[in-house]
C-alpha cells in the first residue's frame, strides 16, 4: 500500500490540464500564464494536484530539448511537424515515464483521457494514434550516443549553452545548472508601498495560509512559497503587490529616481521596474514608459492603474525612437533593461534554453547597442544612464559597455559593489542563480559629463 502511494497520480482532469497547459506553453509567454489559464479552465483546484501538475510542467519545460529527441526516436519524426496537441500529448507521456513512476490508474488515465481529449481538440485519427503510442513511449531508453549528449542529459540543456556557461563560470558550471534546475517552490513578489507597507502584506499573506520570507538585499521583495493564486489574491487585485525578481528590483534601487524628476524608461513593459520607478518617486514626476510589444503594453497599463500611479505615460513606440519622439537631453535619469537573450531567466522560464540559438547573441548585442545610442541622446549632463540585462553573455553586457564608454567619452561609470557581485568589466555588477538565489542579472550605472 505504502509504494502505491509514492507512485505518481493523476486524475483524468489532471491529464486535460496538464496536456493544455503544455499546449498553451507554445502561444502564451512566459509559460506560467500558460499553465494559470490551463488549470483555471480545467478547474485544478486541489493545492495537492496544482503541485504535482505544476512539478510536472515544469519538468517538461526544463527538459523539453530531451523530450523533444526522445519522440523523434519513438515515432521517427520531428516532433515540432506533429499536430501541436499530438506533441503536447506526447511530451507529457515521455516525461511520465521517463522521469517519474506513474500509477496504473494514471497510465490508464493518459492512455484513455489524454486520447480522447485531443481527439476533441484536433482529429479522432489524431487521439488514436497518440492511444497507439503508449506502449513505445513505456519501453523506450535514452541513449546518449557521445559526450556532449551525455552531458544535456546531465545538465539538462543544449551542448552550445553548457559550453558558453563553462566559459564564464568554469568550475562554478555545475553548481549553476543545480541552481537553475532546481524546482522553483518560491515566487518572488513587491510589495506596492503606493498602498500598503510591507508588516501589512506579510500579516495578510499569512494570514491566508501562504509561507513568506522578507528579501535581506530588497526589504520591499518578498519570497512566497507556491503555488499561489493570484487571480484569487486580494492582495494581487488591490495592487499591493506585483510579481518581481529580487534582481530586477534592485536596478530601480540603483538608478535611484528622486520625486519630480523625469525618467525615460526604453523597454518597459510589463512594468515591473516601471511601477517600481514611480513608487520610488511617490508618484511625483514624469516616467516616459516606451515599448513596442502591445500585448505587454496592456499589462504595463494595468498594472499602473491597479496600483495607483498618476506619473506614467506609456508610448507604444520603438525605443530606438525616443530621442525623436521626446526631444535630446531632457531626462534626469534613463533605464534601459535592455531586450536580450534572457539566459540568466532559464531557471524561471526553463524552456528557454531550447528555444535560444547561439546566432541570436550577436543580433540581440546589435540591438542592445542600437537603444544604447538612443539612451546616451535622451540623459541630461549631469544626469545618469541604467544599463541592464537579464542574460549571462558577456557580450550582451560587459563587451556592450566597453564599446559604449569607447564611443561616448561623455559617459563615466559609476561603480557598483553591492548587494550583488562584481561583473568582469571593473564597476560592473552581476547577480547569479547559484550564488544569490535569484535569476541571471547584468548591471551598468552611467553618469553623463
Amino acid at each position: 500500500m505504502e509504494e502505491k502511494e509514492k507512485k505518481l497520480s493523476i486524475p483524468p482532469k489532471g491529464i486535460r490540464a496538464i496536456i493544455e497547459a503544455i499546449r498553451l506553453g507554445e502561444v502564451i509567454k512566459p509559460s506560467q500564464y500558460a499553465k494559470r489559464e490551463a488549470f483555471k479552465k480545467h478547474e485544478v483546484e486541489e493545492a495537492w494536484l496544482n503541485r504535482v501538475l505544476t512539478m510536472i510542467f515544469y519538468d517538461i519545460m526544463k527538459k523539453q530539448g530531451l523530450i523533444d529527441r526522445a519522440i523523434q526516436d519513438i515515432v521517427g519524426v520531428n516532433p515540432l511537424i506533429l499536430d501541436p496537441w499530438l506533441r503536447a500529448a506526447l511530451r507529457v507521456a515521455v516525461d511520465i515515464f521517463l522521469f517519474h513512476e506513474p500509477s496504473s490508474q494514471t497510465i490508464k488515465n493518459l492512455r484513455w483521457k489524454g486520447s480522447d481529449f485531443i481527439s476533441s481538440r484536433t482529429h479522432p485519427y489524431v487521439g488514436m494514434y497518440f492511444w497507439d503510442t503508449i506502449d513505445r513511449i513505456m519501453q523506450y531508453k535514452p541513449n546518449p550516443r557521445n559526450e556532449l549528449e551525455e552531458l544535456e542529459w546531465k545538465y539538462l540543456a543544449p551542448a552550445w549553452f553548457i559550453e558558453r556557461v563553462r566559459k564564464i563560470l568554469g568550475n562554478e558550471t555545475e553548481e549553476f545548472f543545480r541552481a537553475v534546475n532546481e524546482r522553483q517552490e518560491w515566487i518572488s513578489v513587491r510589495v506596492n508601498t503606493l498602498k500598503a507597507n510591507v508588516e501589512e502584506v506579510i500579516e495578510e499573506l499569512r494570514n491566508d495560509g501562504v509561507e513568506v520570507v522578507r528579501s535581506e538585499r530588497v526589504p520591499t521583495i518578498l519570497k512566497i512559497k507556491g503555488p499561489y493564486n493570484f487571480d484569487s489574491s486580494k492582495a494581487f487585485n488591490k495592487g499591493k503587490i506585483i510579481v518581481q525578481e529580487e534582481a530586477s528590483a534592485v536596478a530601480s534601487l540603483i538608478l535611484n529616481p528622486q520625486p519630480g524628476e523625469v525618467i525615460v524608461d526604453l523597454a518597459a513593459a510589463p512594468g515591473g521596474k516601471t511601477t517600481h520607478l514611480a513608487e520610488l518617486m511617490k508618484n511625483k514626476g514624469k516616467i516616459y514608459a516606451f515599448d513596442i510589444d502591445k500585448t505587454r503594453m496592456k499589462r504595463l497599463k494595468e498594472f499602473v492603474n491597479r496600483m495607483g500611479i498618476k506619473i506614467v505615460k506609456p508610448i507604444i513606440k520603438d525605443g530606438r525612437k525616443a530621442p525623436e519622439i521626446l526631444g535630446e537631453e531632457i531626462a534626469d535619469r534613463v533605464l534601459l533593461d535592455a531586450p536580450c537573450t534572457s539566459s540568466g531567466t532559464i531557471g524561471k522560464n526553463p524552456e528557454l534554453r531550447w528555444r535560444l540559438r547561439e546566432s541570436k547573441i550577436k543580433e540581440m548585442a546589435q540591438l542592445q547597442r542600437e537603444l544604447l545610442e538612443s539612451a546616451a541622446k535622451l540623459v541630461k549632463p549631469g544626469g545618469l544612464l541604467l544599463y541592464t540585462t537579464c542574460s549571462l553573455f558577456t557580450e550582451e553586457n560587459e563587451e556592450n559597455v566597453k564599446w559604449f564608454l569607447n564611443n561616448h567619452q561623455e559617459f563615466k561609470l559609476v561603480h557598483l559593489n553591492s548587494p550583488y557581485d562584481p561583473g568582469f568589466l571593473e564597476g560592473t555588477m552581476r547577480a547569479w542563480p547559484h550564488r544569490h538565489s535569484t535569476i541571471g542579472f547584468f548591471y551598468a550605472l552611467l553618469r553623463k559629463d
